[in-house]
């Protein structure tokens, strides 16, 4: 017989939010019961954790969330943060130069702020969704009064041009940095170790969790590290092919409660 779900993880974009990124009455309704059962409910997402704390406060959640594709791990609430992994420096500024040479558009994530060299309309419809500032700035200039590193780099384009950034980054950076992606006209370059896989990982650990204790949800290729790590790897109904082909189940689409769907049937059951 399967042990009970003490923990789930879900993404956020085209999973727990719906297109106009906010969340249904039964899906708060799922994780609020959830919660009453004394199961942990948290957020894995690629997002900045400036832009996860409302919904963790409407939900209001009190477990640490997992932010920047598992680059960090953090108590959204109090904000003490308990694992930080990140792109060393001296490759970021090496990354950002090379990009800006080459005309890409991206932002950088230092420390839960997102900048940009210039603004554009990608920054500008980014903002929007998120509901978090972009600061345009010297990237290069502020790079250089930093020690440590960046969460995330984040290029953004046309599908088919990602495709061709990746492969170039691969070659010029192959160890030094991991490409993932959460929407077909973004490039996400983390940390080499990190995953969100890794970080839900952590986190069951750090709360005494089993991996088959654990449910992860997810649509998009940075979550298939998480969904083939828990116990139950859910794929919402929207979800890229390849991430329903390594997936436990199937839920509905975000339009259609899958997330709730999910809870009600693999926790509240």
């Amino acid at each position: 017989m399967p042990l009970p779900i003490r923990l789930v993880a879900m993404d956020m974009d085209d999973t727990l939010l719906q297109d106009d990124w906010t969340i249904s009455e039964r899906t708060i309704n799922a994780i609020r019961q959830a919660q009453k059962k004394g199961v942990y409910v948290t957020f894995a997402t690629g997002r900045a954790t400036t832009s996860v704390r409302p919904y963790a406060e409407q939900l209001g959640l009190n477990v640490p969330v997992i932010t920047y594709n598992g680059a960090k791990i953090q108590e959204v609430l109090s904000g003490e943060i308990l694992y930080r992994k990140v792109i060393p420096i001296e490759t970021a500024k090496d990354i950002s130069a090379w990009l800006l040479a080459q005309d890409i558009h991206f932002h950088v994530y230092l420390k839960d702020h997102i900048f940009v060299e210039k603004m554009n309309e990608w920054s500008r419809q980014y903002a929007r969704a998120t509901r978090v500032p972009v600061e345009e700035i010297d990237l290069i200039e502020r790079l250089s009064t930093e020690q440590e590193g960046v969460e995330k780099i984040l290029l953004m384009g046309e599908p088919e041009m990602t495709i061709l950034w990746n492969e170039k980054i691969h070659q010029r950076y192959e160890g030094k940095v991991r490409s993932t992606k959460s929407k077909p006209h973004f490039l996400e370059l983390i940390h080499p170790s990190v995953s969100k896989g890794t970080a839900l990982a952590s986190l069951a650990e750090r709360l005494g969790v089993k991996r088959e204790e654990v449910m992860a949800i997810g649509d998009s290729l940075n979550d298939i590290e998480m969904i083939r790590y828990a116990g139950l790897g859910v794929a919402m109904g929207n979800a890229r092919t390849e991430v329903k082909e390594i997936a436990d189940k199937i839920t509905a689409t975000n339009q259609e409660d899958g997330v709730a769907q999910a809870i009600e049937e693999y926790v509240l059951r």
